[in-house]
């Protein structure tokens, strides 16, 4: 990074951005090397500012959420890292033209978690399979994060984002092309989504007791916890399922694989397609239990399995 860098960005983002900043503080997996620049825009003005200054810069750029599904290298990430929290959070809720629905608008930055608690209180349904599962709204719709009961494209109606150009776009949900736990595309639009910035999203859901959403998520969540790793350091389920038949966890179940440990890295004794960190686990420690656990179940089953975690870094 050159001086004039240096210059304009604690000139004008002053406390906000922090040089050679350790990314374990702000990855559920708790590892990883430094981020060169590590950046807090506290609103839509700052990050266009900021994008566009490392575009001029040809500065490297990453944009986080709650970094829940990211693992990140331990030689760490050069350029800028920007990080979506405060400024980015707000939930408010709008009238639906279709009687017995609402519009819940979310910013990218906000909690998935808190969200969800947004809608029961708001006595509004469609949330349910969102519940325990960790990270930001923005990353819950880049990744279509999702379980057997549902998934954010099944309620998703808008979808505002900064696109490559720098310009503030929004599509509805008709537009939006999905996959399994992907954005996929725009359909009618060369923008490619992961080019872009997701800033907000607009959620349709339907209007119910509140009492009996509370009941509903107080069991989704009892029952989740008892299948999923607590208490340790990880993100989530590690490899994507197959597209047919096993899922990644029944697969590597049966492989054997359920609490094999590398360095400080083990795959969950609870659930097989969690990788946890143990016991000061690095990067290079899951990176070396996740390879494993491919050629494992690739000679077991003749199956690939995929990461559904996102892997940055040097």
């Amino acid at each position: 990074m050159n001086e004039e860098t240096h210059r304009w960005l604690t000139g004008r983002f002053g406390g906000s951005i922090r040089f050679e900043e350790p990314m374990s503080g702000y990855t559920s997996f708790k590892v990883g090397g430094p981020a060169d620049i590590l950046a807090h825009p506290e609103s839509v003005e700052d990050l266009v500012e900021l994008i566009d200054g490392c575009k001029k810069r040809k500065l490297p750029l990453l944009v986080m959420g709650g970094g829940t599904n990211t693992l990140v290298k331990d030689s760490g990430i050069r350029g800028m890292v920007v990080v979506l929290s405060k400024g980015f959070d707000r939930i408010r809720k709008n009238k639906s033209p279709e009687a017995g629905r609402m519009i819940i608008t979310a910013m990218a930055g906000a909690r998935l978690g808190t969200l969800c608690g947004f809608a029961v209180k708001q006595g509004l349904k469609g949330l349910s399979f969102a519940a325990g599962i960790p990270g930001s709204v923005g990353g819950a719709i880049m990744m279509n994060a999702g379980t057997a009961s549902g998934c954010m494209a099944d309620i998703l109606t808008s979808v505002t984002m900064l696109d490559s150009n720098g310009k503030i776009i929004s599509f509805d949900r008709g537009s939006l092309r999905f996959e399994y736990r992907r954005l996929a595309g725009i359909i009618g639009s060369d923008e490619n989504p992961e080019s872009s910035v997701i800033i907000e999203g607009g959620f349709k859901l339907q209007s119910f007791d509140t009492q009996a959403l509370e009941k509903e998520t107080r069991v989704l969540m009892h029952e989740r916890m008892k299948k999923q790793p607590v208490g340790l350091p990880c993100a989530g389920c590690f490899f994507k399922n197959p597209p047919a038949g096993k899922t990644a966890g029944q697969l590597m179940e049966e492989a054997g694989l359920k609490g094999k440990r590398i360095g400080g890295a083990q795959i969950s004794t609870v659930h097989a397609n969690f990788i946890v960190n143990r016991d000061n686990a690095c990067a290079a420690d899951i990176l070396a239990l996740m390879e494993h656990a491919q050629q494992t179940v690739f000679k077991k089953f003749g199956i690939r399995l995929q990461p559904e975690v996102k892997i940055v870094g040097a």
